[in-house]
């Protein structure tokens, strides 16, 4: 009984060990955290523009609601102001790494920041 024992033990530890490995391995290798270069933003289903991070800029785009502030800082963006009434587009705060998105529903515009690689998506895989 104790040979049995131990050989189940042996399996778990085993088990326990490769799927951390796993783990370790798959974040190492799907998990993004690159700066991101550019800002890409769309209104409804069009594009208005991409524009470079590494720049000072603020822009104000006019949506069915109003007009949307969106600020550009040194690698980063975010909404600074907006027409919609629970602002959870300004509440997303700084987006700096590829793939971060900030969607005003309500105005209908998106703000998506894309670099060199796209990061790994679980809903576009």
């Amino acid at each position: 009984m104790n040979k049995l024992k131990s050989q189940a033990l042996i399996g778990d530890i085993f088990i326990i060990v490769t799927s951390a490995i796993a783990v370790v391995f798959l974040f190492k290798t799907l998990w993004s955290n690159v700066p991101a270069s550019q800002l890409l933003i769309r209104q409804a289903d069009q594009i208005i523009g991409t524009y470079d991070l590494e720049q000072t800029r603020e822009l104000h785009i006019h949506g069915p609601l109003g007009e949307s502030h969106i600020s550009i800082e040194q690698g980063k963006v975010r909404f600074k102001q907006s027409p919609c009434n629970h602002q959870y587009c300004v509440h997303q705060g700084w987006l700096n790494r590829v793939g971060q998105v900030a969607i005003c529903l309500p105005n209908q515009i998106s703000l998506q920041l894309i670099g060199e690689k796209k990061p790994y998506d679980s809903l576009n895989y």
